[in-house]
């Protein structure tokens, strides 16, 4: 009875301990986010609740499983195997109270701060750190877990020697993949590109979705996602829509006849803008930019408070305009003259129906 009792006791406890624990901090928890709703660390907390009860139950399984008397020949592996879960569970317990951590950081300063350039790159900044933070800890987590075997500890040696060698021979290998990586660091903190700037990147307008330490993604206006290494931002030109403040000036163009009211355009553009709730009231204009010897070329420009508003600004522009003038001045559009042109003076036709000379081209004979 006792080599039954031992091992439901020592097990069956250590799952009903941590139960309990996991329990009441999870209820401590809730009273502190109900009692402090300016901050949302409490309830960011509660995410980590399992890896929590897993690092509580590892932690009494290891200490109290050689009292179970159970499987006492695999008694070192299970040891063995506990404490890799410990090590493991503990890892994304430090993560997750990181990421809280950093998650609050962010939004009393997102709260404090109404600039939205700012709270950009500090979010850019802070999702970078964050990726760091848990590559190291990883990296801690599995060295840990392969120091717990005895013949990993008995090549630390051989493999501390071999660690220039290996080290050269990684950054030859792995050169393009750490040059993306302190590119992601440079646009991180050199303010470069930041979640949420509007770019035009190989003629593809977008905004910036996600920023890695390797890799940036552009969602483009047709929900379309353009993955590109972080480096291409530090090596080639692109246009940021977002840098210094959102606020945008647009182009409309018309060609249209010679004959074109432009007087007439102007009025009817303040009025259009003064319909169209997306434009920001700074300024606006019409002017004739261009001639050929069939049209005139309008160019008309538009203020708007950012990226988005600019385009719903020059297409009601464009489409009332082209409307308004299909309705009250057709002849304001381009057409392909088909009748014949009119001549100048020196070049009409004779009285009598003779064909088309110039006075000068052939002399008159005086009769009588």
């Amino acid at each position: 009875m006792e080599n039954l009792l031992r091992p439901v006791i020592v097990i069956g406890g250590s799952v009903l301990i941590t139960l309990a624990i996991g329990w009441a901090t999870d209820r401590l928890l809730c009273k502190a986010d109900a009692r402090d709703r300016d901050t949302p660390l409490w309830g960011l907390l509660r995410r980590g609740r399992v890896p929590y009860q897993l690092v509580l139950c590892a932690a009494l399984l290891r200490g109290s499983y050689d009292q179970a008397k159970l499987l006492e020949r695999h008694q070192a592996g299970i040891g063995r195997t506990l404490t890799l879960v410990l090590i493991g569970s503990a890892a994304w317990l430090v993560i997750r109270i990181a990421a809280a951590i950093v998650e609050t950081t962010y939004s009393r300063y997102a709260r404090a701060h109404r600039d939205p350039a700012r709270v950009r790159r500090v979010r850019t900044q802070v999702e970078l750190i964050m990726r760091v933070v848990s590559a190291i800890v990883i990296v801690v987590a599995i060295a840990a877990m392969l120091l717990t075997f005895p013949a990993m500890r008995a090549a630390g040696a051989s493999l501390l020697a071999s660690a220039g060698i290996i080290a050269a021979i990684a950054g030859v290998a792995a050169q393009s993949t750490l040059s993306n990586m302190f590119a992601g660091l440079q646009i991180a903190f050199g303010d470069m590109v930041r979640i949420g700037d509007t770019v035009v990147v190989d003629g593809e307008w977008g905004a910036v979705e996600e920023i890695t330490l390797t890799f940036l993604t552009v969602r483009t206006w047709d929900e379309r996602r353009i993955t590109m290494p972080v480096s291409y931002f530090t090596s080639k030109p692109f246009e940021n829509w977002s840098r210094g403040t959102p606020q945008m000036t647009g182009i409309v163009y018309w060609h249209l006849d010679h004959s074109a009211p432009v007087e007439a355009m102007r009025e009817k553009l303040r009025d259009i803008l003064r319909q169209c709730p997306a434009w920001d009231g700074r300024a606006y204009g019409l002017v004739v930019t261009d001639s050929t010897p069939t049209t005139i070329q309008v160019r008309a420009l538009v203020t708007a408070k950012d990226a988005d508003d600019i385009w719903t600004v020059r297409v009601t522009v464009r489409e009332q305009m082209i409307t308004w003038l299909m309705t009250e001045h057709a002849y304001a559009l381009p057409r392909v003259n088909t009748s014949e042109a009119v001549l100048p003076p020196h070049r009409l036709p004779y009285r009598d129906g003779a064909s088309l000379r110039k006075d000068y081209d052939v002399p008159r004979t005086r009769r009588g």
